[in-house]
């Protein structure tokens, strides 16, 4: 055994140096004994004496808690890169109880805290010796004396069952195996797992890592496997850097077909993933602008994609003029207000979004505004969802109506989003707004965080309505440029509005 504890010490420098490269306190005990046990077992008539003497004894893998031993395939898979289903069987010991079957049903759901969930697994097998059945218990929840506790001896007890708990040797496939579990046994010791995603109708949308790239294909049959109604996985291999803000992806398994049918919010669309911009992590903030409309409201959505802010506002019996610059973007807009059947109740637009903020909307603002009164009181909304970019179209409210300033209740409210690496994103976005709008915002507008994009860089809403003296032109022939904000000068290791723009929508 002493051998084995300085051979164990050796193994862990040896880790820290060539595998891990990380802190000798990130090298685990069981890690390090399954690499030095695939060691040694080439040697003749070690591994026999290890795994007779101690290894797969029961009562070391019921003391040993953690998972990475008891549920992990063959270690053969180590570095696998083309999925092979038949080389993830192995064997472990799993302790079981003998049940006659004519009370087995009314056991189980006695004994379900303590039996082994294993997907497609059953936890009831039949005894081979007998017309009995074997009761599958989880190892983890049983103690190392290989004994049920109190309380589950006086279940057994009710129905006259043996409380003695018996070994079995299950074999556990590749069909047993969880995501995680199987893409941790495949990549390398130490690195970073990847068994999230996003999905969007029949399609898996993952952003894998450089370290992961290897393995994309085994990771993208995996992710099908093991999610039902997954039929296709694809991998983002670019950054939104195009006018129309979609990227380019590779299918990593499965069918190549983009075009992809998601429900949000009660609300069906359809769309070809490849061509359109979708992000399903917006859901939330779809709803809740939609919350603040009421029927009878007007909404226009300058940057609209495919539709989740007009087609529920639409729905919601609300007037929408929806716009989007990507001719794919438009032509499944289109498709969905078909869909939903609110084609009725929305004017969709294929223009520049500065283009269509000069045009339909400066003329329907135009219409609208002298028709509200405290009696009739419906809101106006203006959303701009492009993250990058919006906060730069600000400036076309300046001064953008005639006539005389209607009442401060009546104005339309922006909800205007931007990214932001600033320590502060709210006050951040706020001064950039004040920039482009020429006025301070002070005590006029609310600023929202929509969910955080990256280490450092948060996704803002910012809601205001437009103040009058920015919306209508001066009666003055001749108007100054707003002076930049001293706040918003150049400075140090922040993102100059160029800069700002350079990154598009992710």
């Amino acid at each position: 055994m002493r051998i084995l504890w300085r051979l164990y010490g050796y193994s862990a420098r040896l880790l820290k140096t060539k595998l891990f490269r990380t802190a000798a306190s990130n090298t685990s005990f069981p890690e390090v004994w399954l690499l030095l046990v695939q060691y040694f077992e080439r040697l003749p008539g070690f591994f026999w004496v290890v795994q007779r003497n101690s290894f797969f004894t029961m009562p070391e893998i019921l003391e040993n808690k953690a998972d990475l031993e008891l549920y992990s395939p063959h270690p053969e898979v180590r570095g696998m890169t083309t999925l092979d289903r038949a080389a993830f069987k192995r064997t472990i010991v799993v302790p079981v109880l003998k049940v006659k079957k004519e009370v087995i049903n009314k056991l189980l759901k006695s004994l379900k805290h303590i039996t082994l969930h294993r997907p497609g697994l059953k936890r009831v097998i039949d005894d081979p010796k007998d017309e009995d059945r074997l009761v599958l218990l989880d190892p983890h929840k049983i103690s190392a004396e290989y004994s049920l506790g109190e309380s589950e001896q006086e279940i057994l007890k009710q129905f006259n069952i043996d409380p003695q708990v018996s070994k079995y040797n299950l074999e556990l496939t590749y069909d047993n195996f969880k995501t995680e579990e199987i893409l941790r046994a495949v990549l390398p010791v130490g690195q970073d797992v990847t068994s999230g995603f996003t999905r969007i109708g029949h399609i898996a949308h993952l952003n894998l890592r450089d370290h992961q790239l290897p393995y994309k294909h085994l990771i993208g049959q995996v992710i099908i496997d093991k999610n039902p109604g997954i039929t296709c996985s694809v991998n983002k291999i670019n950054i939104i850097d195009n006018t129309y803000r979609n990227f380019q992806m590779e299918v990593l398994a499965g069918e190549a077909n983009m075009i992809t049918k998601t429900r949000e919010n009660n609300i069906t669309y359809e769309f070809d993933f490849s061509k359109v911009y979708w992000n399903s992590r917006l859901s939330t903030e779809h709803g809740r602008i939609i919350e603040l409309l009421k029927p009878g409201d007007v909404l226009f959505d300058v940057f609209a994609g495919v539709g989740p802010f007009a087609i529920p506002a639409a729905k919601k019996k609300c007037s929408v003029f929806a716009n989007d610059l990507n001719p794919e973007s438009y032509k499944w807009l289109l498709h969905n207000c078909k869909l939903n059947k609110v084609d009725k109740n929305i004017k969709n637009f294929n223009m520049d979004g500065r283009d269509f903020l000069l045009g339909p909307v400066k003329e329907e603002l135009t219409k609208e505004l002298p028709l509200l009164t405290k009696e009739r009181k419906n809101t106006l909304h203006i959303v701009m969802n492009l993250p990058a970019l919006a906060i730069k179209f600000l400036d076309v409210f300046k001064h953008l109506l005639d006539g005389k300033p209607c009442s401060t209740d009546l104005l339309p409210t922006v909800h205007c989003y931007s990214f932001s690496k600033h320590d502060s994103p709210a006050k951040d976005v706020q001064e950039w707004a004040e920039v482009f709008l020429g006025t301070s915002l002070e005590g006029r507008c609310s600023t929202h965080l929509v969910r955080s994009v990256a280490p450092n860089k948060e996704m803002m809403c910012i809601s205001f309505q437009i103040p009058a003296e920015v919306l209508f032109k001066k009666q003055c022939t001749h108007e100054e440029s707003p002076v930049e904000p001293a706040s918003k000068r150049l400075r140090p290791n922040e993102d100059s509005p160029e800069e700002k723009l350079t990154s598009l929508k992710d």
